[in-house]
């Protein structure tokens, strides 16, 4: 009966979904001329962990929400609240979805674990009470924001040697400034969903140590086999 519930809420919702209709997917090379060069094994390889960690995580954001906003579908007061945050976990996955398709990196052979732990998480939070969901919500946002503010670290630093031939000066691609771009608004709308976490209740969960700290116990576990399986 759940499970049933959960798809026809999620279909439907998801269907009318279009996000806030900017695209940030990186731009294609203007008349198929390369704006650096190749990247070197070690830079392809951290890339394609990036965009597989996030996609994951992404997905396992949606599904949180998904179960969150089930569960709690008969509070009229923090059901809009999810809503808008699962609107922009929506938009978040779709972009990662496409960004894996665009360049060729396999998903993570753990996603139907993170379908069914993240919608699980969800669901339990949210069946307990709103503080619990919210209490979730911080954790996961938590652990999520720290994550993004690492890429962007990296990519920052540890991509110099990419030749804008325009200039012929040492400096990002118009494809990583776009990926850092996305990564940049998608962090602060993970945390955005962290502070409306904050303003209603989370920090009023019981117990709450014991559920964030588990949570994000669980939330980097996810990440770290997600960048690796």
């Amino acid at each position: 009966m759940v499970s049933r519930l959960l798809f026809q809420s999620f279909k439907r919702f998801n269907s009318t979904y279009k996000g806030p209709g900017k695209s940030y997917l990186p731009p294609k090379p203007i008349d198929n001329k390369p704006t650096h060069k190749e990247l070197s094994p070690a830079q392809r390889a951290y890339l394609d962990r990036v965009i597989r960690v996030d996609q994951a995580g992404e997905l396992g954001a949606d599904l949180i929400y998904a179960g969150q906003y089930l569960a709690l579908s008969h509070n009229k007061k923090v059901k809009p609240i999810i809503k808008h945050m699962w609107e922009q976990e929506i938009h978040h996955r779709k972009t990662f979805n496409e960004l894996q398709t665009q360049y060729r990196i396999r998903p993570s052979i753990l996603t139907p674990f993170w379908k069914i732990g993240a919608f699980g998480m969800g669901f339990a939070t949210g069946f307990m009470n709103k503080e619990a969901a919210m209490a979730c919500t911080e954790a996961v946002e938590t652990v999520i924001g720290k994550h993004y503010n690492q890429q962007l670290r990296v990519l920052s630093n540890n991509f110099k040697d990419i030749e804008n031939l325009n200039n012929g000066q040492n400096d990002d691609s118009i494809e990583i400034q776009h990926l850092k771009g996305t990564i940049k608004v998608f962090r602060d709308e993970e945390l955005e969903h962290l502070d409306t976490a904050v303003q209603n209740d989370s920090k009023n969960a019981k117990p709450y140590w014991l559920l964030t700290e588990s949570i994000k116990g669980v939330c980097k576990t996810a990440v770290y086999l997600a960048e690796r399986i």
